[in-house]
């Protein structure tokens, strides 16, 4: 299985309501040190619908600048319609919201 099959099959997992880290979906798909390329098998996700990539943030808990699929302001419109709340700086609360 490719590295990107392994990542879409972490992300693929994450539950609707919840966010997970670049960091965490790279360790769970086998290698820590796999967050860059977290995010480049996100940038070129091949089913948005199924592979929800709106659910990875930063370790800060933020969103993508340049999320791939409309930027970051539709990222965060995304999350907010499944129920994630974000602080007033813009981060979620990952104690809260993040799966593990």
């Amino acid at each position: 299985m490719s590295v990107f099959n392994q990542i879409y099959n972490v992300v693929q997992k994450i539950p609707k309501g919840k966010v997970a880290t670049y960091g965490t979906v790279a360790r769970m798909a086998g290698n820590p040190r796999w967050s860059r390329v977290v995010g480049y098998a996100l940038h070129v996700n091949p089913a948005p619908g199924i592979i929800p990539c709106h659910r990875v943030v930063n370790r800060e808990g933020k969103t993508a600048a340049t999320f791939a699929f409309g930027g970051g302001d539709i990222q965060r419109q995304m999350l907010e319609q499944e129920g994630i709340v974000f602080e007033s700086d813009g981060h979620i609360d990952l104690r809260k919201y993040g799966w593990k």
